[in-house]
């Protein structure tokens, strides 16, 4: 039996526990075979949102944020920092024709504790473009749905 990659998936292992027990992350699992990842989830997104917005206001804040994180005509300098800014800044939709805009808060940032965080692993993510690699970082990291953190394991020799 190999034991190419053992060290990595033990101290993996060991990183989920330490998210799962002791910072309380919810676990999301091994997404290697799951479908449709990406950086935004946004059913997890939506129920987030669900218990401070109305469902016109959340459909129209994803809209905006889905349009940010996959503008493939932008850099993706570009589209980092057009995500930051909804991100940190909140996105302001319109509730209705006519009406001031309202501001729509992916993340609360005054009260980290009302967040919603999770973990999964082994986040399969299709390329971008025909001619782009697939990648699966070991541990995606979500806040409220939305992946802001990657961990990926490497073996060293000292």
């Amino acid at each position: 039996m190999s034991t190419v990659g053992q060290r990595e998936k033990l101290t993996q292992r060991r990183v989920v526990g330490l998210f799962r027990s002791t910072l309380k992350y919810d676990y999301l699992g091994d997404w290697t075979e799951r479908e449709g990842n990406s950086n935004i989830e946004e059913d997890l997104l939506r129920k987030y949102l669900s218990g401070k917005y109305r469902a016109p206001l959340i459909t129209r804040a994803l809209h905006a944020l889905r349009k940010a994180a996959g503008g493939a005509s932008k850099s993706l300098y570009d589209r980092n920092r057009a995500v930051y800014t909804l991100l940190r800044y909140g996105v302001e939709v319109p509730p209705d024709i006519g009406r001031n805009v309202l501001r729509v808060w992916p993340i609360d940032w005054e009260h980290p504790e009302d967040n919603d965080f999770a973990i999964a692993e082994e986040v399969t993510v299709l390329p971008g473009t025909s001619t782009g690699h697939g990648k699966r970082p070991d541990i995606v990291i979500y806040v409220n749905g939305i992946a802001l953190a990657v961990l990926e394991f490497q073996s060293c020799s000292l």
